[in-house]
């Protein structure tokens, strides 16, 4: 028979009581809730969930691509009325 290890995590008390709610209301409690995750994580070989960063989409990329090669650009402005007028007038956007 396996013999059992301690995991001790520290946590905000608000996220641990939102958890221990949330489990609970799923009908299980925290730990249990925490040796699903690492079971699963194992069977995946890696997080039962998608991790990521924010990457900007096409637009954005084209945008800045255009600004770093001198296009895009706008301004100097001396104020946002200025800077708003500009993008909302602008024909290119």
């Amino acid at each position: 028979m396996a013999q059992n290890a301690l995991i001790q995590v520290r946590v905000d008390d608000e996220l641990k009581q939102e958890a221990d709610k949330l489990f609970m209301d799923l009908g299980f409690d925290t730990p249990t809730a925490i040796r699903i995750f690492l079971k699963h994580s194992i069977k995946r070989q890696g997080l039962p969930f998608e991790v990521s960063k924010s990457a900007p989409n096409s637009e954005t990329i084209a945008t800045i691509k255009g600004v770093e090669a001198g296009r895009n650009l706008h301004g100097p402005y001396t104020n946002i009325k200025e800077l708003m007028d500009s993008l909302l007038n602008d024909t290119n956007v």
